[in-house]
């Protein structure tokens, strides 16, 4: 848990994008883990055979892993409160 890796997408869902970390080694990244801010679609942000760099969060009892791309983007700033 912690660990960075870079991963090929598998496939994409409704729901996310299967990540392999390791070869024989997949794990979930979930659509509210995409990007910072609200996604659509999965396909707007990574598609099949897209190399992406994913934080591990939490590996479940099942053995599943959940992975982040959100977490290694910067979070972009608030705009600026506009003066009248």
């Amino acid at each position: 848990v912690g660990k960075i890796y870079e991963g090929v997408v598998k496939s994409t869902t409704a729901f996310g994008a299967f990540i392999e970390i390791l070869p024989g080694v997949e794990g979930l990244l979930h659509i509210s883990e995409l990007q910072h801010g609200r996604t659509e679609r999965t396909e707007d942000v990574v598609k099949k055979g897209d190399h992406v760099r994913v934080k591990l969060l939490e590996v479940d009892e099942r053995g599943r892993m959940r992975l982040s791309r959100k977490a290694l983007i910067e979070k972009p700033e608030a705009a600026p409160a506009r003066s009248h």
